[in-house]
């Protein structure tokens, strides 16, 4: 198995290489081009979702031997099978569970989601911490803020896998589905949580989700909260992104970004109030980007870490 995806691996990024030579050597009509750009995202969108698969098998996440496994409790709702297992204590003040696991296999489908939540810790080791160091309003805010994350995870995982079934049950072909998360960073000032998902059926898709808690107020902190009223954060961030991209591309000619595209709409040009972003452990802001959002697809899903001293001025 290993050796075939190499060898198809190798037939892909051979071919992938040939339409690139094209794309530098001749002069191309727009409809060449879009033809040119479509190819090559699908066929590396192919190679990841075979990447992909094969990692999640190595892994070991799902026995080879077990065509549809369910692990069945007395929460299961909506046909939704789910194990109970609690993850160590993360900080002083803040602790992910999760509290359903979602596992299929056959031979068109795959699943794999973990659906988890944030909770304040409350045994006899933290509940001190939790009196001395936050006062009452600021430990009901993080009451308030770990259930609006909460019902904000449950909604997407509850839809991706209800879609899934829905999927499986009209037959409409192939489909994988991976819903993860990872704690991105936990320190005494804040916590970040990130959601991971990835669905294929055609093509792959990666997407993610991040939500930061202020551990000093209990309050979710939004792009916005960290910089100062009315100065353009968003310039100063973009402009720091597109010299990035630009020195990457530079470095490595398998980097590729959308800046100086001939269609137009296509270039990336300034984030948004919206723009996905999370607080790493140095305490530096990191811009996240979807797949396909900045760049081919076969970029997956990309980040470009701000360096304290860019925003210095700016940041409250």
């Amino acid at each position: 198995m290993t050796d075939k995806i190499d060898v198809l691996e190798k037939n892909m990024e051979k071919e992938l290489q040939g339409l690139k030579e094209e794309y530098l050597k001749v002069e191309m009509s727009q409809f060449q081009l879009e033809q040119l750009k479509h190819a090559m995202e699908q066929g590396k969108k192919e190679n990841r979702i075979i990447q992909k698969k094969h990692t999640w098998r190595k892994r070991g996440t799902i026995a080879a031997a077990v065509v549809m496994a369910f692990l069945v409790l007395p929460n299961t709702s909506q046909s939704i099978a789910f194990a109970m297992e609690q993850m160590p204590l993360l900080g002083k003040l803040v602790k992910i569970v999760t509290i359903r696991n979602y596992e299929y296999e056959d031979e068109k489908h795959f699943a794999d989601v973990e659906l988890v939540k944030v909770e304040i810790a409350s045994n006899e080791e933290t509940e001190e911490a939790l009196t001395e160091e936050m006062a009452a309003e600021a430990e009901q805010q993080l009451k308030k803020t770990s259930a609006d994350i909460n019902e904000q995870i449950e909604t997407i995982t509850a839809q991706l896998v209800e879609e899934f079934e829905t999927h499986m049950r009209e037959e409409e072909g192939y489909l994988e589905l991976i819903v993860k998360n990872e704690v991105i960073a936990t320190t005494p000032e804040f916590f970040t949580l990130k959601l991971m998902c990835y669905e294929a059926k055609a093509s792959g898709y990666e997407w993610n989700y991040f939500y930061t808690i202020d551990l000093n107020t209990g309050k979710q902190i939004f792009l916005k909260d960290l910089f100062k009223d009315n100065v353009d954060y968003i310039t100063v961030v973009s402009e720091n992104i597109i010299s990035q991209m630009r020195k990457q591309m530079a470095e490595d000619e398998n980097v590729i970004y959308w800046l100086d595209e001939e269609i137009e709409e296509w270039n990336f040009k300034t984030i948004t109030e919206e723009t996905s972003f999370y607080l790493n452990e140095k305490g530096n802001l990191v811009i996240s980007f979807n797949e396909a959002e900045v760049g081919p697809a076969c970029m997956g899903a990309v980040e470009f870490e701000i360096e304290k001293e860019t925003i210095a001025n700016i940041v409250r």
